[in-house]
């Protein structure tokens, strides 16, 4: 296995860790460590495809791989911040609805032999929810260490909490976007259905 493929089999080993952070309360700091590492896990994300870009060491398993451990550990983590009453759950059915759309969309085309290959707002859209998941631990985090130590405001994590909640939006609004322009590009797919 090559080092692109090994940084995305990480990103996935990451998932369990995150959610023991993010689920258990009592854990010291669990804000920050949960938030330090998904913050690896998405580095991982951006290293993976580089190297294996630069390198030429593009595999049928990265190709596979790659998109689904991003969608395992964005979806994971949002799930986990509904059930911590973070985001509302209409911000997962709408990515979830997204991603089997396209997902579904990229099978018909395979099975016609076509690819429908990645755009710029798939991209915009994966950015902008990791950066409100990231946000979203640092919003936490500064509250806990408010809470631990008050030299720290707390508005410090509120306010971090509101710009979560607006580029969590923004995420939302490109992955309605991008999903309509994927559909749009796949229109060919779908005259004879």
């Amino acid at each position: 296995m090559n080092l692109p493929n090994k940084l995305t089999v990480l990103r996935v080993f990451f998932i369990p860790v995150i959610m023991v952070f993010l689920l258990i309360d009592g854990i010291p700091f669990r804000w920050l460590i949960g938030g330090l590492c998904f913050g690896a896990a998405a580095l991982t994300d951006f290293f993976d495809g580089r190297i294996a870009r630069k390198n030429n060491l593009i595999t049928d398993f990265g190709k596979l791989m790659d998109p689904v451990a991003d969608k395992m550990l964005i979806m994971s983590t949002l799930i986990c911040f509904v059930q911590e009453e973070i985001c509302g759950a209409w911000v997962v059915v709408i990515i979830l609805f997204r991603e089997f759309l396209i997902t579904s969309m990229r099978m018909i085309a395979a099975d016609k032999g076509k690819v429908i290959a990645a755009n710029i707002w798939g991209k915009i859209k994966t950015v902008t929810q990791m950066i409100a998941i990231v946000g979203f631990f640092c919003a936490k985090a500064a509250m806990e260490f408010s809470g631990a130590f008050p030299v720290i405001p707390a508005f410090i994590g509120e306010w971090l909490m509101i710009i979560s909640h607006v580029v969590l939006y923004t995420a939302v609004a490109a992955t309605i976007f991008s999903g309509i322009r994927y559909m749009y590009d796949a229109r060919e797919f779908f005259k004879d259905a």
